[in-house]
């Protein structure tokens, strides 16, 4: 069973991740990708203070919702939650081999901006040779949405996305370059859209979007 990891912050999930997680399954021929939402980052604090048990229960429910309409190929994945403390990729990838007893290399998905830090990353050589990198193109576009109060704030030697790492100087380990669709669209404009009353419902799987409106996050109102 080929397998490939996306991870993050899940904060919310939107559609940009779903569509990600499709493009990696109808065009790489992969049988699973598993969600991964992150315990406590090692490179970024996180901004907001929905629970951690909220960013999964938002990433299970799309994924049952999937799984009922047919489309069985989306796991989500609690691992790193369990485990606690910080989130390393590492640990990670040696979990998810034995957990699913994979016999091929698991692949490990991530954008370009976080491709860009990736060298800075714990045991970055390894993960590189334990897991098929694929790496998604992304634009930095909040569509003119001020979202500064709601930006996550980078931690030791990181800096925020898309601002001073050279993607095409930095990374240079073997990697599967996806032709995905660049939907310029980020948990962190969503977060803004809902605190400040604007548009964000079709940002969203509907089962997101619902989970979130019942369990007023965000500052969400029915």
């Amino acid at each position: 069973m080929k397998i490939a990891l996306l991870g993050g912050s899940f904060n919310p999930l939107h559609i940009g991740h779903c569509m990600l997680a499709e493009t990696v399954i109808q065009e790489l021929k992969y049988d699973k990708v598993l969600f991964v939402p992150v315990n406590v980052p090692p490179h970024k604090q996180l901004n907001d203070k929905v629970s951690a048990e909220d960013r999964f229960k938002m990433i299970e429910c799309f994924c049952k919702s999937s799984a009922e309409k047919g489309k069985d190929y989306f796991i989500a994945e609690d691992c790193e939650l369990k485990r606690g403390g910080v989130s390393y990729t590492y640990d990670t990838l040696c979990y998810v081999k034995e957990k699913y007893q994979v016999t091929d290399k698991p692949a490990f998905i991530m954008g370009q901006e976080t491709a860009a830090q990736f060298y800075k990353w714990h045991k970055a050589e390894q993960i590189a040779q334990m897991a098929d990198l694929i790496l998604a193109r992304r634009h930095p576009d909040n569509n003119g949405i001020d979202t500064k109060a709601f930006e996550n704030s980078p931690t030791g030697n990181y800096t925020n996305d898309f601002v001073d790492d050279d993607f095409e100087k930095n990374f240079k380990y073997e990697h599967i370059m996806l032709e995905n669709p660049v939907l310029p669209i980020s948990s962190t404009e969503i977060r803004s859209r809902i605190a400040s009353g604007k548009g964000w419902r079709y940002l969203v799987p509907e089962t997101v979007f619902q989970y979130i409106i019942d369990h007023n996050l965000y500052g969400s109102k029915r």
